[in-house]
């Protein structure tokens, strides 16, 4: 298959297609609604992070494979 959704960039990814922005702004709007949903409970700088980080993480670490999965970076 020859679909190219990002194209590498140094230790990152950045969108090459209409999917590769999807699937980016989807993830920053999961990313967006889940701090504002947590830090509107938290009472410190701190208990933001700690709340957000377990949604973050796995969040960003999918569109990280997704993106080294649909790049020309190397053999597959």
């Amino acid at each position: 298959m020859s679909w190219r959704w990002f194209k590498p960039w140094g230790w990152i990814y950045l969108p090459a297609s209409v999917m590769g922005w999807v699937a980016v702004i989807l993830t920053a709007a999961f990313c967006m609604n889940t701090f504002l949903a947590v830090d509107r409970h938290s009472h410190s700088a701190s208990d933001t992070l700690y709340g957000v980080f377990p949604y973050w993480v796995p969040a960003l670490g999918i569109l990280n494979w997704l993106a080294s999965k649909t790049s020309n970076s190397g053999s597959r």
